[in-house]
C-alpha cells in the first residue's frame, strides 16, 4: 500500500485491496464474494446499462481517537436501498446481507481508514444494478449487489468554511412524480449540466427548485437545504427531494438542543429572512452557505456575518462529527463498531 496523505486526500476514487460482491440470480440471494478486480464482468443487454435499473448508497466509516472503527447509522442506508429498490423494481437487499457486506469491506481494508484527526473518512459504496440481459423494456431477472470502499477528505475543499451557491431554474434535478426521493443514479446524471455551469461561475454547487412551479427550494445540489431562523431548523419538503441521513439526524439534534424543527415546502422569497444557512448530506455533513446567486432575477442573498458559519451550524456540526468520531457521547445508538 502507497503512503497516503491523509490530510489532503481528495473526494475522489483511490484504490483498495478488496470489494465484497452477490449476486441475485434465479430468486434468491447467493453468497458473498471477495474480489481484488475493480472491474465488473457485465452483459452488454444488462439493463443497469439500458434502461438506468442501478440504486447505490453512501456512507462512512470512521477512526476514533480510541482506534475504534466505527459506522454510522447503516440500517438507514440499507432502509433507503430498499426504498430504491422497490422504486425502480430492483431485487431487494435484506439487511443482514448489506450488513455482512459492508462490515467485511470494511474489515479487509482496515488499513485504508484515515487517522483520526485528518478530517478523512472511509467512503463506503453499496451498489446494486440489474446485471441480467433484456432488449424489451422491463426488470432485470439477475442482479448484482456491490460494496467497495476509498478513503476520502471533505467533499468540499473548503471543509466548514461557507460556501457560495447559485439558484437554477435553467435545469430540472427530478420530477415531481419522478425518481428524486431514490438514491439512483440518473437523478445525478440530471444534475451533472446544473452543477457544471455553477462550478464554471465560481459556485461550490447548484440549488436546485422544485419542477412544478420554480417556486420553491429542492436540493442543494448532491445534498439536501436546511435554514435557520428564531432557533427553528427549517428543511424542505418534497418528494423529489431524497431524503438525506444526515439531515435526519441534524433534526434531532436540534430538537435535543431546544430548536424547533419544520419540514415544509420553503418559497424563494423566505431566503431572506434565514440567519444560518447549509447544504447537508454524507458527503459534506455540513457545508455552511454564505451567499445563494439566483440567475434569473439577478438577486444575491448573504447569510451569516464575515463569511464564517454561523453559530447554531457550527454546533450542530460539532455535536454530529463528534458523534461519528467518538469524541461525544452516542445517546441515539448511532454507532456500530467494526471489530
Amino acid at each position: 500500500m502507497e503512503t497516503l496523505d491523509w490530510k489532503s486526500l481528495p473526494f475522489g476514487y483511490i484504490k483498495t485491496d478488496y470489494n465484497v460482491r452477490c449476486y441475485y440470480r434465479n430468486g434468491k440471494w447467493g453468497e458473498l464474494e471477495i474480489s481484488s478486480s475493480e472491474y465488473i464482468n457485465l452483459h452488454m443487454a444488462a439493463t443497469a446499462l439500458h434502461y438506468g435499473q442501478e440504486a447505490f448508497e453512501g456512507m462512512k466509516a470512521f477512526m476514533g481517537k480510541d482506534g475504534g472503527i466505527r459506522l454510522f447509522r447503516w440500517d438507514e442506508n440499507s432502509l433507503r436501498m430498499k426504498k430504491s429498490a422497490e422504486g425502480i423494481m430492483l431485487a431487494e437487499v435484506p439487511d443482514s446481507l448489506f450488513h455482512d457486506a459492508i462490515v467485511k469491506c470494511v474489515k479487509m481494508n482496515k488499513h485504508f481508514v484515515p487517522p483520526y484527526g485528518t478530517w478523512a473518512s472511509l467512503y463506503i459504496r453499496p451498489l446494486l444494478i440489474g446485471s441480467g440481459a433484456q432488449v424489451g423494456v422491463k426488470a432485470a431477472n439477475e442482479y448484482l449487489f456491490l460494496v467497495f470502499v476509498t478513503p476520502v477528505g471533505p467533499y468540499f475543499k473548503e471543509l466548514f468554511k461557507p460556501v457560495h451557491m447559485m439558484i437554477t431554474r435553467t435545469f430540472d434535478r427530478a420530477a415531481p412524480l419522478g425518481t428524486g426521493n431514490i438514491k439512483v443514479g440518473g437523478n445525478y446524471a440530471a444534475s451533472l449540466r446544473a452543477l457544471d455551469v455553477a462550478h464554471h461561475q465560481g459556485y461550490a454547487s447548484a440549488l436546485f427548485l422544485d419542477a412544478r412551479e420554480k417556486k420553491f427550494i429542492d436540493e442543494a445540489g448532491p445534498a439536501n437545504f436546511f435554514g435557520i431562523r428564531d432557533n427553528t431548523y427549517i428543511t424542505p419538503e418534497s418528494h423529489s427531494i431524497l431524503p438525506s441521513i444526515t439531515n435526519k439526524s441534524l433534526q434531532q439534534i436540534a430538537r435535543d438542543m431546544g430548536m424547533k424543527v419544520e419540514i415544509r415546502p420553503v418559497p424563494i422569497e423566505e431566503l431572506e429572512t434565514f440567519e444560518e444557512v447549509g447544504a447537508c448530506g454524507t458527503a459534506a455533513v455540513i457545508s455552511p452557505v454564505s451567499l445563494i446567486f439566483d440567475e434569473a432575477t439577478g438577486k444575491t442573498y448573504h447569510f451569516g456575518e464575515n463569511d464564517q458559519p454561523g453559530p447554531i451550524s457550527a454546533k450542530l456540526y460539532e455535536i454530529l462529527t463528534g458523534i461519528q468520531m467518538g469524541d461525544l457521547p452516542d445517546p441515539y445508538g448511532w454507532i456500530e463498531f467494526v471489530d
